[in-house]
């Protein structure tokens, strides 16, 4: 049992793995709060878009 847990502390193929999952989904998550925030400016914009042109007088 001693040798394989000495063994498992030296083999570090798998850490690269790990930290690719872990960027991979610091991406996913900054782009998922992104849209959110880009969805609801574009939606406030096209809002007051609209009710300016409604209210203007030409």
């Amino acid at each position: 049992m001693r040798k394989l847990f000495q063994k498992f502390r030296r083999t570090e193929e798998g850490a690269v793995t790990v930290d690719w999952v872990v960027l991979c989904a610091l991406v996913v998550t900054l782009l998922a709060a992104g849209y959110g925030n880009l969805k609801t400016a574009t939606l406030d914009l096209s809002t007051g878009t609209r009710d300016y042109m409604s209210t203007a007088t030409f």
